[in-house]
């Protein structure tokens, strides 16, 4: 793969039309320049790349992989300007903790993200994790 990176005004057309097979754009906004976007589409390409991440599983468990943002993350300490770390994710339990996170990630991917959320087919387990979260959202 060859990133052809334009500046300012973008390529010459007659480049574009003569040797490009693909464009790929990473969002709609303007930069100055193609360096910053080709670095971006090569980060998260090589993320797919075995050995890349210490961790094959890794990629799998991120934001977009299943179509859902990805839940909220915690560190330490617990407690940071009065907020807490939820109780669910101190109590050592493994399966409620993977339901939060997933009713985590629907709801996230619902309020921030209508446009991949009305792309997903929810089963009616996620129907119902959605339907809690949002009316304790609204308490």
């Amino acid at each position: 793969m060859i990133l052809l990176c334009g500046h300012y005004e973008g390529v010459d057309e007659r480049v574009i039309e003569e040797i490009v097979d693909d464009e790929i754009s990473i969002g709609d906004y303007v930069l100055t320049g193609g360096e910053l976007p080709a670095m971006v589409l090569i980060d998260s390409i090589s993320r797919l790349i075995p050995g890349v991440l210490s961790n094959e599983e890794s990629y799998s468990q991120e934001s977009h992989y299943e179509g859902l943002l990805e839940y909220p993350q915690y560190t330490r300490p617990y407690e940071f300007c009065k907020r807490k770390v939820p109780d669910v994710l101190m109590s050592g339990h493994h399966e409620n903790i993977n339901r939060w996170r997933r009713q985590q990630s629907l709801k996230r991917t619902y309020l921030k993200r209508p446009d991949l959320f009305n792309k997903l087919s929810l089963d009616e387990t996620d129907r119902k994790l959605l339907e809690e979260v949002l009316e304790e959202t609204e308490k």
